[in-house]
């Protein structure tokens, strides 16, 4: 079993943002604009999988992100942490954010997001749960 709530909140809540490492936890694909489109199971274990969904129904969601999204997304490698990621977005994409001084807000809240839809997880997360197993 992984970290309970409580033991993932703790972390999250100890540790500065800007040092957290996300990871993917999902593929993804691109769309003929050259954004990001994540492909998301529509459930996690393979036997409701095969139960539930049958015949030529899809297997999985695609959720479709915006420019800054996309970008943000690519930028995820797991080694990177948040503030990293932000300093190469904002090298990137220049002006094209706005407000430009504004990119930290922004970036952290929509990786808070990706955590909470589950779309990613962070390093020192499996790092604390790799520890207590």
């Amino acid at each position: 079993m992984g970290l309970n709530f409580f033991q993932r909140r703790k972390i999250l809540r100890n540790t500065n943002p800007m040092d957290l490492h996300p990871v993917r936890l999902h593929d993804h694909q691109f769309t003929k604009e050259g954004k990001v489109c994540l492909i998301v199971p529509k459930f996690r274990k393979r036997w409701m999988r095969d139960f539930f969904i049958n015949g030529r129904r899809k297997k999985h969601f695609t959720i479709y992100l915006d420019d800054l999204g996309s970008a943000t997304w690519l930028e995820i490698d797991g080694q990177r942490n948040v503030e990293q990621i932000c300093q190469r977005l904002k090298e990137k994409l220049g002006e094209k954010v706005k407000p430009f001084n504004e990119v930290e807000d922004r970036v952290t809240k929509y990786l808070s997001q990706l955590y909470e839809q589950r779309y990613i997880t962070f390093r020192e997360l499996q790092q604390e749960y790799s520890e207590s197993t």
